[in-house]
């Protein structure tokens, strides 16, 4: 079973290109406001996440979720629904 934390440490690792150069990333920064991620740099980044953890990502999932503490924590929630343990 992969754990959030796993899964918080790819998130970031994949918005790394996607924020701007020398942008420190952290577990709490805002994907647009600290980031400066615009809609099209999320909706590519999240392209990538799915490819990456070979599952489908719901694109209104990205209505409740504005850090990559709070993007791991719904694709957590999404894997555990899609293997039956929630």
């Amino acid at each position: 079973m992969i754990t959030e934390e796993a899964i918080l440490e790819k998130v970031m690792e994949i918005i790394e290109p996607f924020a701007p150069s020398g942008m420190v990333i952290k577990p709490n920064s805002d994907l647009t406001g600290d980031l400066g991620m615009e809609s099209i740099k999320v909706m590519d980044m999240l392209w990538v996440l799915e490819d990456e953890l070979k599952m489908s990502i719901p694109l209104n999932i990205l209505m409740d979720v504005h850090t990559p503490d709070q993007l791991a924590h719904a694709i957590l929630t999404l894997t555990e629904r899609k293997n039956g343990t929630v």
